[in-house]
């Protein structure tokens, strides 16, 4: 594999390390901001959700820069619209400011969940596809962790204004991935698809592929295709797929953790502080078991990946559901470190991986902000209620983790009955093969 598409996919994986912190940054952040601002739950539950309605925007109309601009020059507003919105959320004076800013951080994490994995997936030979769209999800959970450890060590830093810390400190990373994105070319596919310009194309080939010329002549052959409508029936199997998996993405309950982890924790009695060090546990079991993920896909395949995180999904979350049943928190969060693997290992390794390859190119920016739009919305839905249904004493932990466990035996099924294996296939082979014939 070319140092260079390692250099190219790692540069653009960035995009992933803003992702995460600007998700997971806000958990060291939410219950001060509360009780600062004296929010109701609802409106509570409104204004964390905002970023996440900014998200779901970003994600259903990232492919239109995507397509219009490039690849490469979209990934660099991205990183600027992080710059703006972190700072802008650290210094908002009150609730309606804040949730324009975190407004706009979801629009520049739904566009980056579109256009790096697709950058990624169009830039990487197909034998190590897998490994190097990972790097987006790799990013993604380091920036996860980051953000837990710098909300661990800045609590108290900056007195009742802690928070704010918090939150700007995103500011830093987004003008670096700016800045590196400088360094790296366009996608050879955005190249000859959406400005007919072959000389540069082929240059980008020659590093990516042992054949350019043959990868040219299928380019070609799809050009004539790219103003294809996304709602096509042809296109009905992907835009299934894509729908279920990313639905079952977030009816895991994973959102609900990496938003309100120390909620969470704190529900099920653990201090203040210990809940705090507790999440930088999950970005450490996150990050390890994303490695993990990273170094299997592209041998035991997409398939066998959500198959284990499925059934690992189902064990952790009968056992946290069980145990705020009984009231007994003891081992709380060796069995959120568990829930947190499972997804690591399945859904979090496979999700952008799967949703970036299995629609063909004249179709592939679109059908990926169709998959990450319904991740992104399901994500939004989770969060907007979650704060709701955590304190009313009717339904608690133990009803919301049931319910997650019943989604993922269900998700279990989907991958037993209906999900296809993609491992090795190329781009352009991919709607030719049965591999989409679910």
């Amino acid at each position: 594999m070319n140092k260079k598409i390692i250099t190219w996919s790692i540069a653009v994986g960035l995009g992933g390390l803003l992702f995460g912190m600007d998700v997971a940054v806000i958990s060291g952040a939410e219950k001060t901001i509360q009780q600062l601002w004296g929010l109701s739950d609802w409106v509570h539950g409104i204004a964390i959700a905002m970023a996440l309605f900014g998200t779901s925007i970003g994600a259903a109309f990232g492919n239109i820069p995507a397509n219009r601009i490039g690849r490469k020059k979209s990934l660099i507003w991205i990183g600027v619209l992080f710059f703006v919105s972190s700072v802008g959320a650290a210094l908002a004076p009150e609730v309606i400011s804040f949730m324009v800013f975190r407004f706009i951080s979801g629009l520049s994490i739904g566009a980056s969940s579109v256009v790096a994995p697709v950058y990624i997936s169009e830039i990487a030979p197909a034998k190590y596809r897998g490994r190097l769209v990972i790097s987006f999800q790799l990013n993604i959970v380091a920036g996860i962790l980051l953000a837990y450890l710098s909300n661990y060590l800045l609590q108290g830093a900056g007195g009742e204004n802690d928070w704010r810390w918090m939150l700007g400190i995103v500011a830093v990373p987004s003008l670096f991935f700016s800045l590196f994105m400088l360094s790296v070319p366009e996608t050879p596919r955005w190249l000859l698809l959406f400005k007919n310009d072959e000389a540069h194309a082929k240059e980008v080939l020659s590093i990516t592929e042992e054949d350019p010329d043959k990868t040219i002549r299928e380019l070609k052959a799809a050009s004539t295709q790219r103003s294809e409508p996304l709602f096509n029936k042809k296109f009905y199997k992907p835009l299934l797929l894509a729908f279920l998996l990313a639905t079952f993405n977030q009816l895991s309950g994973i959102n609900a953790i990496i938003y309100f982890a120390p909620r969470v924790f704190e529900m099920a009695h653990i201090e203040k502080s210990s809940a705090f060090l507790s999440t930088v546990g999950i970005g450490v079991v996150n990050l390890f078991f994303t490695m993990l993920g990273w170094s299997l896909i592209d041998k035991f395949g997409r398939r066998t990946l959500m198959f284990i995180g499925s059934l690992g999904y189902i064990i952790s979350l009968s056992l946290i559901a069980w145990s705020f049943h009984t009231g007994s928190g003891s081992f709380i969060v060796y069995y959120v470190f568990l829930f947190i693997a499972a997804h690591a290992v399945g859904q979090g390794a496979v999700i952008w991986v799967f949703i970036s390859e299995i629609f063909p190119n004249s179709v592939r920016a679109a059908g990926t902000s169709f998959g990450s739009l319904t991740h992104w919305a399901w994500a939004t839905v989770i969060t907007l209620v979650f704060p709701s249904f955590a304190g009313n004493p009717d339904i608690g932990g133990a009803k919301i983790f049931a319910f997650f466990t019943g989604m993922m035996v269900l998700q279990l099924l989907f991958v037993w009955k209906m999900m296809p294996e993609t491992k090795g296939v190329a781009l352009e082979d991919m709607d030719k093969t049965t591999v989409l014939h679910v």
